[in-house]
């Protein structure tokens, strides 16, 4: 039995160390909407077995990141107007209570909150899509881990996939100085203990990029 463990454990690993692999790949824009991969594909390119290449792309498929239909290959979702506005529908009630809350509750996150906007704001012209959304998302990530309510991250981190996918589109609309300025005037609102204000530039902001967003499909 405790052999049978620890090979079990090893596997993990490995699916989630590939899981982690063609995520960060997916989330770059490395694989472009539409585009297929197979178990075959995987596990030739990574050296590992079609089962573990095929738990892997399972654990992507649950996240949202890819999409199989029956008889068909896993492909990267082509995201439709349709998607963006049920993403922020889900989205923007969540994100808008946790500022209310925050400044309610005097427990606003100020440090990890302007480290990623600082961070957002100095990565460099040539940086990735990837390092882009990811202090974009880690701004809002931090409000929402603030509240302390392991549900609300649980539910944010299960749609954070597809919002980093949309985001990946949104820096081509947005800009980066746009989000970085939107952001500190959400921080600022909740900082000065404003929690309508907060609330509004946060639905704002919201609103500003399902509109982007939606204005990339027909």
């Amino acid at each position: 039995m405790p052999q049978d463990a620890a090979l079990q454990l090893a596997t993990v690993s490995v699916v989630d160390a590939l899981a982690r692999s063609l995520r960060e790949r997916v989330l770059d824009g490395q694989y472009a909407p539409g585009s297929t991969m197979t178990e075959a594909e995987i596990s030739a390119a990574y050296g590992v077995s079609r089962p573990t290449a095929r738990s892997a792309l399972a654990v992507l498929i649950h996240e949202g990141l890819l999409h199989r239909e029956a008889n068909k290959r896993t492909s990267v979702p082509r995201l439709s107007r349709e998607d963006v506005e049920d993403l922020f529908l889900a989205r923007t009630p969540l994100e808008v209570e946790v500022v209310r809350l925050l400044v309610e509750r005097g427990a606003v996150p100020v440090s990890a909150a302007s480290r990623a906007v600082t961070d957002l704001h100095e990565l460099g012209q040539d940086a990735t899509h990837g390092a882009f959304v990811e202090a974009d998302l880690r701004f809002h990530q931090s409000l929402v881990d603030a509240v302390g309510s392991p549900r609300i991250s649980r539910v944010y981190r299960m749609i954070r996939g597809e919002m980093h996918l949309c985001m990946v589109q949104t820096r081509q609309v947005l800009g980066r100085e746009r989000i970085v300025a939107e952001h500190r005037a959400v921080l600022d609102a909740m900082s000065s203990g404003d929690a309508a204000e907060a609330v509004r530039r946060m639905r704002a902001h919201l609103t500003g990029a399902r509109h982007s967003l939606q204005s990339l499909f027909p």
